[in-house]
């Protein structure tokens, strides 16, 4: 049983760069944005125009027997396809030209042309769409970092995970659900890196994941011409209620140097945190030098120093008692 505590994502209409800036972005919480205008894509994005616009150039795509994908074990097989019969597959419910079984579904998230050292937009990848597409100016043009193309089949779960950069998701068409999770709430998700393991977010197995209950689950629908602000570091798992198609506009809300250089997806932790897990895990391979016993009691004072440098108190303390609670 899902015993989890939900809310509602707020919503604010008609925001201006101003009013983000102000009400919305210094939160840290998640919203949607109804009426930015985006342009023309909004009513132009039909499959057809999609197909015409994007012509026969080659995309590569995940196709996957099931609609939940999973990208811890791989569930899914990357496959080449000319995007106009991509976007015409991704539409249908059943196929009668097909890689895996008439029943599979598609995602495509774009990528830059050297997907290994550039990052995905919009404009270079896909220029004659990006015309009708207008990226909402809530920050500076220097901030920029991507606008990623996306399209679902219907039915299409992504796995939850986050991201080190704040985004805009533009839900051009289509509609979707999105779940979101807060960093505090990191303890109880199960993470395998930046993923959770806990892959059924609507009926969990308890068994394996019981702290996931603990996580309070933020929830929307997203309408065509919504847009839902991601700040960083939170949790977010998305499911195509229909065919759909979105733009991630993501940029760099800290400072540049923050930031890994090699990075063209955007999702690796910031230079900072990256080196202080490779210290942690440093420090532990030190740790088993000891006894048990020893372990135990020095990597407890080691978390209560990190409680008392690092952990915004009010909101973790709970999570470290039943931490120590369990292991004890």
């Amino acid at each position: 049983m899902d015993c989890q505590e939900k809310q509602e994502v707020p919503v604010y209409t008609d925001v201006d760069r101003e009013t983000f800036a102000r009400d919305i972005c210094p939160l840290r919480r998640p919203a949607v944005l109804r009426s930015v205008p985006l342009g023309p894509c909004v009513s132009s994005w039909t499959v057809s125009y999609l197909a015409q616009k994007g012509g026969d150039r080659e995309v590569k795509v995940h196709v996957c027997p099931e609609p939940r994908m999973d990208f811890l074990h791989k569930n899914f097989v990357y496959r080449t396809l000319p995007f106009d019969t991509f976007v015409q597959r991704a539409a249908e419910a059943k196929h009668s030209d097909f890689f895996i079984s008439e029943n599979e579904s598609y995602y495509l998230r774009s990528l830059g042309e050297d997907a290994r050292k550039e990052p995905a937009d919009l404009r270079k990848q896909f220029p004659e769409l990006a015309e009708d597409f207008h990226i909402p100016e809530f920050f500076e043009p220097e901030q920029f970092f991507s606008s990623v193309f996306r399209i679902s089949s219907p039915g299409m779960q992504l796995w939850t995970h986050y991201d080190v950069m704040d985004n805009l998701l533009a839900q051009v068409t289509g509609r979707k659900r999105v779940v979101l999770f807060s960093p505090k709430d990191a303890l109880h998700l199960y993470l395998t890196g930046d993923k959770s393991e806990v892959l059924d977010i609507d009926t969990p197995n308890l068994q394996r994941y019981p702290e996931f209950v603990k996580a309070c689950r933020f929830e929307c629908v997203l309408e065509p011409g919504d847009l839902l602000f991601i700040p960083a570091l939170w949790f977010h798992n998305t499911m195509a209620l229909e065919f759909g198609v979105g733009v991630n506009v993501f940029w760099r809300h800290l400072p540049a140097e923050s930031y890994d250089k090699k990075d063209p997806y955007g999702n690796k932790d910031p230079v900072a945190a990256t080196r202080a897990l490779q210290a942690l895990e440093r420090t532990l391979g030190i740790l088993e030098e000891l006894p048990s016993e020893y372990r135990d009691f020095y990597a407890r004072r080691m978390v209560l120093r990190i409680q008392s440098r690092a952990y915004c108190m009010q909101a973790t303390q709970g999570n470290l008692d039943t931490t120590f609670s369990q292991s004890s």
